[in-house]
């Protein structure tokens, strides 16, 4: 895999499960009386963290999976499962549970501050997204391509902040139809990304039956 081709995935399948258009009602929701700057600086902080625990996720899983005894095709099938069931969510145009449940949005609407928890952990740097980072750092083929995941990691938090920060100071022109249009064309996406994965960890345990190309 060429280096162009590697960012583009590393980009699109980030993006589409760190999902921030489908975090904007549950942030707005969860700030209903702080004002657009409160709003932006919490938007700020949390996508710093969901940058910070990426990376940190990226950069260590390899150590993590050998202490732990884990193989990559084990993980790589589990996290697959993950990826699709927000996918399925998505495509019904749903916040899925696996990345926040109805409880943890209550909670962080009772909150004065929920940039760290909800918003960051688990709403943008949830289980999906760790699992992703982690995945996309096994199949990056040198250290040009690690590099350019971490780049990219910082692009995609970047440009969820950037969603926010629109969402905080124009939250009455939200269209509610076309966001959900957009969840769904993601949703599909990330289902074709989790079954790729599937399909990696398939050929990592029988290269005969999944050759390459295929």
């Amino acid at each position: 895999m060429s280096l162009a081709e590697y960012i583009l995935m590393a980009v699109s399948s980030l993006f589409v499960i760190v999902d921030p258009l489908a975090a904007v009602p549950a942030f707005l929701a969860m700030t209903p009386m702080d004002t657009p700057e409160q709003r932006i600086k919490m938007a700020r902080l949390a996508c710093c963290v969901s940058a910070g625990v990426l990376l940190a996720f990226a950069i260590a899983g390899k150590w993590i999976f050998k202490f732990l005894g884990i193989t990559m095709p084990a993980f790589q099938l589990a996290a697959s499962i993950v990826l699709l069931l927000v996918a399925l969510d998505m495509l019904r145009a749903q916040r899925s549970r696996v990345q926040e449940t109805s409880e943890e949005t209550a909670a962080g609407a009772a909150k004065t501050d929920i940039a760290i928890t909800p918003l960051a952990i688990p709403m943008l740097a949830g289980p999906g997204a760790i699992s992703t980072a982690i995945l996309l750092h096994n199949q990056a083929a040198g250290l040009g391509q690690r590099v350019a995941l971490y780049v990219c990691i910082v692009l995609v938090c970047l440009a969820s902040y950037l969603i926010l920060r629109f969402s905080a100071r124009e939250a009455r022109r939200l269209s509610p139809i076309a966001m959900s249009i957009t969840v769904r064309i993601m949703g599909l996406l990330l289902a074709a990304v989790a079954i790729q994965f599937t399909l990696n960890a398939l050929r990592q345990l029988n290269p005969a039956l999944f050759p390459t190309g295929t």
